[in-house]
């Protein structure tokens, strides 16, 4: 709402006609020409109505303010409220979100012989969403292990190319061993990834370098360009290739 003081000029092209219903409003109907209000008093508009209507059109309408109209300075404010997304909620520092086919390599490689679980998840899933909070706890009762995350809306050539179809969908790596086993999961089913975890949790020595994905998934994941076929071959493992790795995944934990 403005305040109009001194009066105001609407102009335009053509004729305009001026009219006053019962004194509650201003009525310009026709095609505006040139409309002025001058030396009007402030209450002859106070908590009115300017009505304008064009029967043709309306071109360059301008209302033009007195010299002495003071104009009031207002500064919208917008507040977005971005609610945390729940696959974001509860998470754990041995937790780790995976943005690329070349980064679950790296980790799978770097992780020795530590156990690591492998979970797809799908925003829109709703037994993804329903498990979320109990692979957060499990993650926090098993601070040895490390969980990774794959966003299969964000990475479905990578999840097509590791013949992941179904979700929520977990893998289970451990060093030497590769992949100990797969399997979907839900709340209902939610002890055979407790059973998994105490099976292949449990502290052991492992004999050789851990394998990561197998041959054919590399070859796949190749294939689609997701990764350089440098990485079909696993780099040696020492400090130096684990720091680099480390550093350029960003991941938040030791992994050795």
């Amino acid at each position: 709402m403005s305040c109009l003081k001194g009066g105001f000029s609407v102009s335009g092209a053509g004729e305009a006609i001026f009219k006053n219903r019962a004194q509650e409003s201003f009525r310009v109907c026709s095609s505006i020409g040139a409309l002025k209000f001058k030396e009007s008093n402030l209450n002859d508009f106070w908590r009115k109505t300017l009505d304008v209507s064009d029967r043709k059109s309306v071109s360059n309408l301008t209302i033009k303010a007195p010299p002495n109209y003071e104009p009031i300075n207002a500064q919208p404010s917008v507040c977005i409220s971005k609610a945390q997304r729940w696959w974001e909620k509860s998470l754990q520092p041995n937790m780790l979100e995976i943005h690329s086919a070349q980064e679950l390599i790296d980790c799978l490689l770097i992780a020795g012989d530590r156990l690591v679980i492998l979970g797809f998840y799908s925003p829109g899933c709703g037994g993804c969403k329903a498990l979320h909070p109990k692979i957060c706890q499990l993650a926090e009762m098993n601070p040895d292990s490390i969980f990774l995350k794959v966003n299969f809306e964000q990475h479905k050539v990578m999840c097509h190319a590791l013949n992941v179809h179904v979700l929520p969908f977990f893998r289970f790596y451990r060093g030497a061993d590769g992949k100990l086993c797969s399997f979907s999961c839900t709340n209902a089913t939610i002890k055979k990834f407790k059973d998994a975890v105490a099976k292949h949790g449990t502290d052991r020595c492992s004999l050789g370098a851990a394998q990561g994905l197998n041959e054919s998934e590399l070859l796949a994941l190749a294939s689609n360009g997701l990764i350089s076929n440098n990485s079909l071959q696993n780099p040696a493992e020492n400090d130096e290739f684990e720091s680099l790795v480390l550093e350029e995944a960003g991941v938040p934990f030791a992994l050795a």
